[in-house]
Formats: structure tokens, C-alpha cells, sequence
């Protein structure tokens, strides 16, 4: 008998320790993001910057601005009319009420190639997908014309399939999930829509578009409706060798979400911890993929008025809830364990991980991740990939012409289409942020093949920055270093930001509180950033001694074509 009583004593020790740990790792983090709101309201600076007044009028125009080559001499110093107007305040507010972010985008007057898409073309198209998905949903799990993708290593397909379409009839039991969904119906103003429809030209989002916002706040806050793996996994149909693994660190795993406004993103979950640093011995290609570095490469971006990253924010994602419970996929099913800490787990398959070691868990549910707004479809907006010229070697020894050549650039300038449109400047831009990032994986880039060779190019994948802020891998700077070109525009904003009222780190910190998972970035990261800001400003300063500011600077198409008076509203 007190060995029974004994155990009763256990048991209900145990049922209190379980009760409470639900109770502070699941119900408490609900209720705390329900309070965020009030505390922190969340919301693109943008969005704050069009509700404020209209700025007082103009003071008279000030003197012309001195010679070309007087203005470049120190690049550490902000040019003319980059005094900050006013007193203390928001850092990030002052740096969008700027001229340089106040300014009307070139080409002034949009011509009728400049929207991405055709609204009327791209609505019919997500309807169509609208009414497949419904369709689509009207059939059982387990019906043969919806098997998985074949994502499993050989003689693993069959028995972990039937595995995971016995979880989910056990889930499904659970949760008395018996009744149909009602039809989605497509809203021509969901903010994924709109952020499809207003992609142009000049970028993936304008300066003053607050449909940004909505999207972050969107994504944010939307149940999901599914998950699945990303489309370059189910690519490779299987065909997998477990011995082979080449990446042992599980850098790629990633799903798709889709959400109740079917919109969809890509979702990375947390691998690392924000104070962790790149082992030294790790080479570029082996690196974590980190989801703060997503979302941070974000806000970088739109502060440097590139406006070439997805919109991406980060989430506390409950991995049972809101992806195990609503995947289709049998396979994905398949991977999902409780680990002897009693948390959620769950791994990808082949190719790059093939052990739970590799997994990622919950806490026990919940799952730090950063979620990047999708592009429109390929059928819609084809894209072209394209090699990177000085891109690396990818291999444990040997270097790319690019690293033992410092003429190389001489080489890439004769050859098309560097020789005759804006890519290699905007290469060069692309250098320039991946190094402030410290991102050495850029071997493609992508652009919209409808924008033709002057296209921006979309600055995908960033999850390998933020890796060591105390090294600065000088070697991304290459393209700046060795071609000795940038833009005007690009020059002028990275001199903005030099300064101490609109110090980069400054707005970066500020930029990064409205995230959710705030602090994104460590300190020392936000530091590194003021850091190589100076290295870039010093190699342009060294380029213009040694080839003249009129060899150095330059202006991009939009800038040529553009009229005189917009030109001088840049500078002023």
C-alpha cells in the first residue's frame, strides 16, 4: 500500500509538472501576443510616415552644390542638405521624411510596361487557383490522386507513408475534424494581392505603399490552412542517397505555409540562436540558415531604399497546430516525433537531412521562424536566374578567377549583358548589401525577364547572413572593389546613413522592434553594420583618388532619362 500511494504521489507530481509547463510554454505566449498590440502597436514606419502632416513648405532653393569632385573627397560625410531638420524623435522617421526617400521614383510618369502584372490577367489566374484548391479540398486524405510528393530516401516511401496517414486519421479523430472547410473565396484586396499587383520596375513595393504593412501584419496573425515542402525539395522526386550527405549542419530546412487568405510564404525555422556566432571552421556553403537573418536582410533593405527583399516577418509558429494538423502531405506527417524533452519535433528528408539529430522543435509547440511573402507565380511573371560572375567556388579547395585576378572585372565589362545596361551596378548594389549582411552565398541572383537587362535584381535568400559580426569578409566587396563603379543614388544613401542622426545601426534597431520576435539582432551585429558602412564608403573614396568621381559614380538609366529637376531634388 505506500508503495501504491507512492506512486500515486509520482503521478500526480508529474500530471502537475506537464499542466504547468502547457500552461507557461503554450497558453502564455498566446495571451502575451494578444497584449503585444496594445503595448507595441505593430506597422510599417512607412505607414506612420503617410499619416503624419504634410511637412512645412520648402525654405528657398539653396546655392548649387559645389564641384563634382570637391562633393566626393570625404565619403564619411553626408553631401548637401543632409542636415537633419528638427529635434530628437524617431531616428527611422527622420531617415523616410528625407529628400532622398521623399522624391518621386523614376521614371516620373510610369509608361504602360512599368506594373509587373496585369490585374485583370492576374486575378482570373488566382481564381482559377482559388476554385482548384476547393476542389482539391472536397476530396478524402487519403485518395490515390493526392499521393505525396516522393520526398523519401528508397525503401522508406511505403511504410512511413502509411505511417503518416495513420497520424493523420489518429489527429483527425482527436479533433472531431468531420466537416468540410468553407470554400475560400478570393479578395481582389488581400495584401498579397495587392503587393503582387503593385510589384513595378522600380521595385517589389513603392516607398509610400501601405500595403506592406498590411502584409506583414497579415502574415503575422493569419491561421494556416496548409503546409507543405518547398518546390526546390519536391523537385528533386526522391531520388536521394543518405550516405552522401554533403551539408551534415541541416541548413535547408523550409516549408511552404498557406494561409487563410491564401496567400502563401516561406517559412525557415529557427537553428540557431541569436548569440551564436559561425563556428570559424565552417565554410560559407555548410553555414546555418538563420531566420533572424531573413528577417533582418528585410529591413536592411527597405531602409537602404533598395526595396528588393519580400516583405518577411517573423512568427511564433505552434508547429502541431499550424502545420502538422493542416498538412496534406503523408510525408511531412511522416517526420513529425515528440522528443524525450517533450517537445514537437520534426525533420526534412533526403537530401540533406536523414536523422532526427537534424531536427528542429517546438517549446514544446511553439517555433521562432521567419515567414517571406511569396512572388507572384512563374506562369504569371517568369523569372531568369542567372550565375553570379564572381561567384565562388563551392568546393574545399580551388578559387574562382575572380579571386586571384584583380583585372577580372575588365574581363565581365566586355562581355553582354554588363557591357551595356544597369546589371553590373546593380550587381554591385547587391554586393554592397550582402556584404553589410555578411552574406558569401550569392551564387545566383534572379530578376523579372519582363524589365528586361536594366531589371533589379530580387535579393532572395538571405538566411546565411548575420553569421560573425566580428569579421568583415571583404572579399563580397569585390565587384565594388574591382569595378570601381556605384551608383549615385546607392552613394548618396549609404553617405545618409553614415551620419549620426540617421546612424544605420540606429534605424536598424528601431526598424527591428516593431518584429515580433524582437530583439532580431544582437548588439554586436548592429554595431558590425556601422562598421562596414565605413569600409564600403572608404574603398569608394579610394576608387575616386585613384579613376576621378566622373569614372566612379554613376547613374542608372532611370536616372539619365529622368528631367533635370528631379535630378537636383536628389542631391538637395
Amino acid at each position: 500500500m505506500p508503495g501504491l500511494r507512492r506512486d500515486r504521489l509520482l503521478t500526480l507530481l508529474l500530471l502537475g509538472a506537464l499542466l504547468t509547463a502547457d500552461l507557461y510554454f503554450h497558453l502564455w505566449p498566446q495571451v502575451r501576443r494578444q497584449l503585444r498590440p496594445r503595448e507595441h502597436p505593430p506597422g510599417c514606419p512607412c505607414a506612420r510616415r503617410a499619416a503624419t502632416p504634410a511637412p512645412a513648405p520648402a525654405p528657398a532653393p539653396a546655392p548649387a552644390s559645389p564641384a563634382p569632385r570637391a562633393a566626393a573627397r570625404n565619403f564619411s560625410r553626408a553631401g548637401p542638405g543632409t542636415e537633419r531638420r528638427g529635434g530628437g524623435g524617431s531616428k527611422l522617421q527622420a531617415l523616410f521624411a528625407h529628400p532622398l526617400y521623399r522624391d518621386p521614383e523614376e521614371p516620373p510618369l510610369p509608361g504602360p510596361e512599368d506594373p509587373l502584372l496585369a490585374s485583370q490577367e492576374a486575378l482570373r489566374y488566382y481564381r482559377r487557383k482559388v476554385a482548384r484548391w476547393n476542389r482539391k479540398q472536397c476530396c478524402s486524405p487519403g485518395n490515390p490522386a493526392h499521393s505525396p510528393d516522393l520526398l523519401l530516401c528508397p525503401g522508406q516511401r511505403s511504410q512511413e507513408v502509411s505511417w503518416g496517414r495513420g497520424r493523420h486519421k489518429m489527429y483527425k479523430e482527436q479533433l472531431n475534424l468531420t466537416s468540410l472547410d468553407a470554400p475560400l473565396q478570393l479578395r481582389q484586396e488581400a495584401s498579397w494581392v495587392q503587393f503582387h499587383l503593385g510589384i513595378s520596375r522600380r521595385g517589389l513595393y513603392s516607398r509610400s505603399s501601405p500595403v506592406v504593412s498590411q502584409l506583414l501584419h497579415d502574415m503575422r496573425r493569419f491561421p494556416t490552412i496548409s503546409a507543405d515542402y518547398s518546390q526546390d525539395e519536391k523537385a528533386l522526386l526522391g531520388a536521394c542517397d543518405c550516405t552522401q550527405i554533403v551539408k551534415p549542419s541541416g541548413v535547408h530546412l523550409k516549408l511552404v505555409l498557406r494561409f487563410s487568405d491564401f496567400g502563401k510564404a516561406m517559412f525557415k525555422p529557427m537553428r540557431q540562436q541569436r548569440d551564436e556566432e559561425t563556428p570559424e571552421d565552417f565554410f560559407y556553403f555548410i553555414d546555418f540558415q538563420r531566420h533572424n537573418a531573413e528577417i533582418a536582410a528585410f529591413h536592411l533593405d527597405r531602409i537602404l531604399d533598395f526595396r528588393r527583399v519580400p516583405p518577411t516577418v517573423g512568427r511564433l509558429v505552434n508547429v502541431t497546430k499550424e502545420i502538422l494538423e493542416v498538412t496534406k502531405n503523408e510525408i511531412l506527417q511522416s517526420v513529425f516525433f515528440v522528443s524525450p524533452a517533450s517537445n514537437v519535433c520534426f525533420f526534412a528528408k533526403c537530401p540533406y537531412m536523414c536523422k532526427t539529430e537534424y531536427a528542429v522543435c517546438g517549446n514544446p509547440h511553439l517555433l521562432e521562424g521567419s515567414l517571406s511573402a511569396f512572388l507572384p507565380s512563374l506562369n504569371l511573371a517568369p523569372r531568369l536566374s542567372v550565375p553570379n560572375p564572381w561567384i565562388r567556388s563551392y568546393s574545399l579547395a580551388g578559387k574562382e578567377e575572380w579571386e586571384v585576378n584583380p583585372l577580372y572585372c575588365d574581363t565581365v565589362k566586355q562581355i553582354y549583358p554588363y557591357n551595356s545596361s544597369n546589371r553590373l551596378l546593380n550587381i554591385i548594389d547587391m554586393a554592397i548589401f550582402d556584404f553589410l549582411i555578411g552574406n558569401m552565398d550569392r551564387h545566383h541572383y534572379e530578376m523579372f525577364t519582363k524589365f528586361g537587362d536594366d531589371g533589379f535584381l530580387i535579393h532572395l535568400d538571405n538566411a546565411r547572413g548575420f553569421g560573425r559580426h566580428s569579421q568583415d569578409e571583404l572579399s563580397i566587396l569585390s565587384p565594388l572593389s574591382q569595378c570601381c563603379r556605384i551608383k549615385k543614388k546607392t552613394l548618396l544613401h549609404l553617405q545618409l546613413l553614415a551620419q549620426a542622426d540617421y546612424r544605420l545601426s540606429d534605424v536598424m534597431r528601431e526598424s527591428l522592434l516593431e518584429d515580433q520576435l524582437s530583439p532580431v539582432l544582437t548588439e554586436p551585429h548592429l554595431l558590425a553594420l556601422d562598421r562596414r558602412l565605413q569600409i564600403i564608403l572608404q574603398t569608394v573614396e579610394g576608387c575616386v583618388e585613384v579613376h576621378g568621381e566622373q569614372s566612379v559614380i554613376a547613374l542608372d538609366s532611370a536616372e539619365q532619362s529622368a528631367p533635370d529637376s528631379s535630378q537636383a531634388n536628389l542631391t538637395s
